[in-house]
């Protein structure tokens, strides 16, 4: 059994800093259409860029659809956060032919670098870091995207040093 510790100063904190009131016109939308749950969620995140629980509750409240289903949903799906993510995410491609050139590398380089687990952010909220199944650029393995610019053939000091360039042009 999981047991979650629940971070009180993070919601007071996300509550400030949210203005929940944006989420009204996604409401308005979709309030009494059949299969608004994915809709409302997907609304919810693009607004936030992550599912806050403030959004959950908000969504639950107005529509009459249960948290349990909403957290069943958002759970089950992988497009959908419920954390805050960095401002680049980096994909690090762990598909087969990423896989069998050493994928393993540039994922143990980064974490070590950016002082993070998969799926975590960085404490300056700079970079998430996901592994993921596959980007779909086996001919340029091992890969990772950050944004929407791929990185091929790389190792993992490779991934590294790409990772500080973006870093010290956000600092200049």
């Amino acid at each position: 059994m999981r047991i979650e510790r629940i971070d009180v100063q993070r919601e007071i904190t996300e509550q400030d800093s949210i203005d929940i009131e944006q989420l009204n016109p996604l409401i308005e939308k979709y309030k009494n259409k059949k299969g608004n749950l994915i809709p409302l969620l997907q609304g919810a995140q693009d607004i936030f860029g992550y599912i806050p629980r403030s959004a959950f509750q908000k969504l639950s409240d107005e529509t009459g659809i249960p948290l349990s289903e909403m957290y069943g949903v958002a759970t089950f799906y992988a497009q959908f956060r419920l954390s805050p993510v960095g401002k680049h995410i980096i994909k690090a491609c762990h598909g087969t032919a990423c896989h069998v050139q050493n994928a393993k590398s540039i994922t143990t380089s980064l974490k070590e670098t950016l002082k993070v687990d998969d799926g975590e952010t960085t404490e300056d909220g700079m970079f998430t870091l996901e592994s993921v199944a596959c980007l779909g650029c086996c001919s340029l393995a091992p890969v990772m995207m950050i944004g929407d610019e791929t990185y091929g053939k790389l190792t993992g000091a490779q991934a590294v040093k790409i990772v500080k360039n973006i870093r010290i042009s956000e600092n200049n």
